[in-house]
């Protein structure tokens, strides 16, 4: 799925993170006169605040905005799983707060199935046990490298992250002012 059907290119008019969930999946969520598709998924009763987005292969292919990213996350998703991610799209999940996990295609299909089985069907992530949890009682085990995971965990994004060593930059900053201070006026 390419980030134009994600979030269409006539709703990128901001560069604030907020507002744009209304508008996920917009060209399959409404009709050509704006009502809800009632066929959709995210139109159902059943999935109404769902967290966890199960899709297929090279989610977040086409264009690099981030806006998708943002959307997925206003509108209240933090978890997707799929076969595969486009790169940028995988990594700018990370950096806003949005767990991408690589399941096998076989583990995919057993998804899709419980969900087919019952609609609105639950699962569960757990980050720490790298786990998802199926209501049926499955779990299908994930990767990922401990760097980002201590992130998410934390709820760090790069600017967070950044301010775990302020102390260490108002030292150096400060070394610096005292060193170079043509530099500081």
């Amino acid at each position: 799925m390419d980030t134009d059907q994600i979030i269409p290119k006539q709703f990128l008019k901001k560069v604030e993170r907020s507002g744009f969930g209304i508008h996920l999946f917009h060209d399959w969520r409404y009709t050509p006169d704006g009502r809800p598709n009632p066929d959709f998924e995210l139109n159902k009763p059943a999935f109404q605040g769902a967290k966890i987005l199960v899709t297929g292969d090279n989610f977040g292919c086409g264009s690099s905005r981030e806006h998708a990213p943002w959307a997925i996350a206003d509108y209240g998703f933090n978890t997707i799983i799929a076969t595969s991610f486009a790169d940028i799209f995988f990594n700018n999940c990370f950096k806003n707060g949005i767990l991408p996990i690589t399941v096998s295609k076989p583990e995919l299909d057993a998804l899709i199935a419980a969900i087919n089985e019952k609609e609105g069907a639950r699962f569960s992530v757990d980050l720490e046990e790298q786990t998802v949890r199926t209501e049926p009682g499955r779990v299908i085990r994930f990767t990922m490298d401990d760097f980002r995971k201590k992130n998410l965990l934390k709820g760090l994004d790069e600017i967070g992250l950044t301010l775990e060593f302020d102390k260490r930059i108002g030292a150096f900053e400060a070394r610096q002012k005292a060193q170079l201070p043509w530099l500081w006026n």
